[in-house]
């Protein structure tokens, strides 16, 4: 049993402070306390730290608030995993500071480099689907068991439904919008919109972000990041939303497809899956469509993407 310690107030109230000045402000806050930003925060503030007691910590601060209640969902998540002993994969909690403004977690600083720059992919994608493994077979209680995983099948149907017929609405003169258009059709067509939202499969927790950015390789093990997103999802459809992330496309189909039964992919939820991935796939289509200028060359991609995995004879089909 790990003692906690108290929040470093003195520290997160400098930091606090200074996140509204200047830069040399927040510089010379940070060389006080002799803290390293990290990357890889997107809308929040990391750090870390060198504490004497329990070494490096991370100090993750929310500028956002407890906006999609995320704060409450990372602290749900990794308190869960504590208590069925997952901490080697994944930060300990050390620490809430639920301030109003800013809130923060203190948390263990994992070990590990970057997974995406391993010498061995193969080897550190499957370190991955073991620690999603150990992940998922933790039983969901209190906060984890009640919400989805923030960016859940639910959401997306959200944007595939609602938002995005609503924007292709407004260019019709676009020479895109058809083929678009052609592609939601298909996809509406095909039945994926209720598979993904079958509620039959056994709930299982999910951190709710499949960006491959948040995972790293220590050894012979995958550690991950990041449970800001928490809550409760399907096998089939974390597999889906992990594969079709656009972090994960220079990884090679035969990699993934090798991993599906570490995946918990099965030829009992093969279909439940496959629907899952089209819709995952026609989704980032969806939101790299309105930057199809800036990120024209991944726009591209996607679109190629998303005509792959509609083809009746795809590799994915099996």
């Amino acid at each position: 049993m790990h003692t906690r310690p108290a929040p470093p107030t003195a520290v997160l109230a400098e930091l606090r402070d200074a996140r509204t000045c200047s830069n040399d402000r927040l510089t010379q806050a940070l060389e006080h306390h002799g803290l390293r930003p990290l990357t890889g925060g997107f809308q929040n503030h990391v750090y870390a730290m060198d504490d004497p007691e329990h070494g490096p910590i991370c100090l993750k601060l929310y500028p956002k608030g407890n906006h999609r209640r995320r704060v409450e969902r990372e602290w749900a998540a990794l308190t869960l995993l504590a208590e069925h002993d997952v901490s080697d994969v994944v930060p300990r909690p050390l620490w809430l500071d639920n301030e109003d403004s800013v809130p923060a977690i203190g948390m263990t600083l994992l070990k590990g480099t970057p997974l995406l720059e391993s010498a061995d992919r193969e080897a550190a994608l499957k370190g991955l689907a073991l620690t999603t493994q150990r992940l998922q077979y933790v039983p969901l209680s209190g906060l984890l068991a009640d919400i989805e995983r923030i960016d859940s099948g639910a959401h997306y149907m959200l944007r595939l439904t609602g938002s995005w017929p609503e924007l292709l609405a407004g260019h019709e003169d676009d020479p895109l919008t058809a083929d678009m258009r052609a592609l939601l059709t298909a996809w509406h067509n095909s039945g994926d919109a209720a598979l993904v939202n079958d509620n039959t499969a056994p709930p299982v927790f999910s951190r709710g972000d499949s960006n491959l950015f948040n995972w790293l390789r220590d050894g012979t093990a995958s550690p991950c990041v990041d449970f800001e997103y928490s809550g409760h999802s399907s096998d089939f459809f974390d597999a889906a939303d992990l594969i079709e992330h656009i972090s994960a496309r220079e990884i090679p189909d035969s990699t993934w497809i090798a991993l599906l039964p570490d995946l918990g992919i099965t030829s009992a939820n093969r279909h439940l899956f496959l629907a899952a991935q089209r819709t995952c796939a026609l989704r980032w289509l969806a939101v790299l469509w309105k930057q199809r200028h800036t990120r024209s060359d991944e726009f591209d991609n996607q679109h190629a993407r998303v005509r792959l995995l509609q083809r009746p004879g795809n590799p994915w089909r099996g």
